[in-house]
């Protein structure tokens, strides 16, 4: 596999770019949006830093993955040069950075994936950001055990090519889980390289080297190739649910480019849209930290998929493995796939059909769809209905507004009225992606009347959609998982009417995070009360003893507390409450956030006795000791 970077790249240079150059163009742009180079504090802060320090602080490096014909994948560039990657982490970024061959992806193509660091690896530790990271909420702090990819895929026909595609990946790996961040910005990047090649990336990485640090609660202007972004990284202390962002862009300034409200979050409604109606059941799942294996037919869509669920239990967070994109190529796809034990708690994304029948013993599996037909499912793929499980929709796992779609594109006017009036379907735009499973209204059962007549048109039509029809029919939820807490209906009402009025996606989606993030935190609160009331007294804490410790967590004294301080004081959702308390204190997601509020009380517990002996200690000073004693002790203690 060809590794090495173009000749130009020098290892520890800025590259064959004039520098002033570079720094010029920086000016320009930020001077444009009416904003200072650095500030005095600012500009104290960073000459300190080395060259690629500010680089290092956004990404670990950028790699381009072309299609070599007799290697297959291949990383053809990495930068900058002296960049570390070990032999197994080249081959993850290489199979993760390309769709599926059943994919179909023409054009260009984002996406996301997570992949494990290599367990030989020295870990070197920006000690500047690993300040930043303690003021992070807990769900976008760095994991050191994994790096992201985010992709800019381009396939398009061309002649002069052996192959008669152009296949090629320009590929981000970072530690920051800042997925709508890096996607804007490789939207900025990516096309002028794929027409600009090696030069343009140079230059796009000085300007990344030359970004502030990602400091939580502050504004960042991040000047990107003559263009300015400006985003803000939330805090720990943020109000969970806000931003402030949405203030700043009331006041923005007319010359920045590109203003982001977020930069972790993806539209929740888009991503939840296909298996709304148990979207409650699936949050349950996600806090219980259950197997969970998404299918879907491009790695956009499963790679959002996963990180709406994963970000469906904020402000927790979720502590088990997750996958937005897995392929049968991925270093732990034995791991993952065996059946000589049970599924770990693990959220795959995975778009290849062989999965199908390599994870049907899971317990939970969401096939989800897309609006565009996507071809014929290969022949020799037989998807079958799981065994012992059953699907949640009371049809057989069908969104009918995807059919209804197909059909409307391949009938004429006269004949779609007749569909409508035989389906008793309302006429609905699909064009703006509102669709749900809640819009199809058939008065007969569909195994007995409505598939027949659907197939029947669709192969007089179109064999295609005929085709892509039947992957429909197993579209949905299959699981045999009971729900602990009863549906709530009345978000369901809010966002079909929403629907109905067509609302903005945007709209939609703040709705179904408020409403994740009260059931979420309805469900917390309890928690951190009792948790809370492990802490000892601080009249108990004592300069001649050693700290004391926290009073053990006990299941059953906590189960006690929840009849007078449980949920129901700030939900209206009924259900088993008590069950599902009891399934997630054996789960990771419990393990690891008490592992979290552990730590924080104890390092709390150890500065209130550290404060007491000082407190101690300065008493004693001022009765029997000088001035300077009494400092030299006071430093001594520091």
């Amino acid at each position: 596999m060809a590794l090495p970077g173009p000749a130009v790249f020098e290892p520890g240079s800025r590259g064959s770019l004039d520098e002033a150059g570079a720094e010029g163009r920086e000016a320009a742009a930020l001077a444009a949006a009416g904003v200072a180079l650095e500030d005095e504090e600012e500009d104290d802060g960073r000459r300190g830093l080395l060259r690629w320090d500010g680089f290092s602080a956004w990404l670990h490096c950028v790699c381009v993955v072309g299609f070599d014909l007799e290697l297959g994948q291949a990383v053809e560039v990495i930068y900058p040069q002296h960049s570390k990657l070990t032999d197994k982490e080249k081959t993850n970024i290489c199979y993760l950075s390309f769709p599926d061959s059943n994919s179909g992806c023409l054009g260009d193509t984002q996406f996301c994936f997570r992949f494990r660091q290599s367990s030989g690896r020295r870990v070197s530790l920006h000690c500047l950001l690993d300040e930043f990271d303690k003021d992070l909420p807990v769900y976008l702090k760095k994991d050191p055990a994994y790096f992201y990819g985010y992709v800019y895929f381009r396939q398009v026909r061309d002649k002069t090519l052996k192959r008669g595609y152009f296949q090629k990946s320009l590929v981000l790996i970072s530690k920051l889980p800042y997925i709508h961040f890096f996607h804007t910005v490789l939207k900025q990047i990516a096309p002028e390289y794929f027409e600009k090649n090696e030069p343009y990336l140079e230059a796009a990485c000085n300007d990344v080297d030359r970004w502030p640090a990602p400091v939580p609660g502050k504004t960042l202007h991040l000047p990107i190739m003559g263009l300015v972004m400006k985003v803000r990284i939330p805090t720990c202390h943020d109000k969970p649910g806000t931003t402030q962002m949405v203030q700043l862009t009331q006041q923005a300034d007319t010359h920045t480019s590109i203003i982001l409200p977020t930069v972790h979050e993806v539209d929740l409604f888009r991503c939840f849209c296909p298996v709304f109606l148990h979207s409650q059941m699936l949050w349950e799942l996600v806090l219980l930290g259950e197997p969970l294996v998404v299918m879907a037919p491009s790695p956009s869509e499963s790679s959002e998929t996963v990180l709406a669920l994963v970000n469906c239990i904020s402000p927790l967070k979720y502590f088990s493995d997750f996958r937005p994109y897995f392929t049968i190529h991925d270093s732990e796809f034995k791991e993952y796939t065996t059946r000589t034990q049970a599924p770990p708690s693990v959220i795959l994304g995975v778009t290849n059909p062989f999965f199908a029948k390599t994870l049907q013993h899971w317990p939970h599996i969401i096939r989800i769809g897309d609006l565009k037909p996507a071809g014929e499912i290969p022949k020799q793929v037989k998807v079958k209905k799981l065994k012992n499980l059953k699907t949640l929709d009371s049809k057989p796992g069908i969104d009918f507004s995807y059919v209804y779609l197909l059909v409307r594109q391949c009938m004429c006017g006269g004949q779609r009225v007749v569909w409508e009036r035989y389906f008793s379907l309302s006429t609905v735009d699909f064009r703006d992606g509102s669709h749900g499973v809640w819009l199809a209204q058939s008065p007969f059962p569909a195994e007995s009347v409505c598939w027949p007549v659907l197939l029947l048109i669709l192969s007089i039509y179109s064999p295609r959609l005929l085709a892509f029809s039947v992957y429909l029919l197993f579209l949905g939820v299959y699981t045999s998982y009971k729900p602990y807490l009863n549906r709530d209906e009345e978000i369901i009402k809010q966002l079909q009417k929403g629907i109905q009025q067509k609302r903005p996606s945007e709209a939609q989606s703040v709705i179904l995070r408020r409403y994740f993030l009260e059931l979420t935190q309805s469900f917390i609160i309890p928690l951190e009360r009792y948790v809370a009331s492990l802490m000892p007294l601080q009249k108990s804490i004592s300069p001649w003893k050693s700290p004391p410790q926290l009073r053990q967590f006990l299941p059953e004294e906590f189960m006690k507390t929840l009849e007078k301080t449980g949920p129901q004081l700030t939900s209206g959702i009924k259900g088993d409450w008590i069950g599902l308390y009891r399934q997630f204190l054996k789960s990771p997601n419990f393990d690891g956030w008490f592992k979290t509020r552990r730590k924080e009380m104890t390092q709390k517990l150890e500065a209130l006795h550290l404060e007491a002996l000082c407190e101690e200690v300065r008493k004693k000073c001022i009765s029997t000791c000088k001035c300077s004693e009494y400092k030299s002790i006071l430093r001594g203690l520091e």
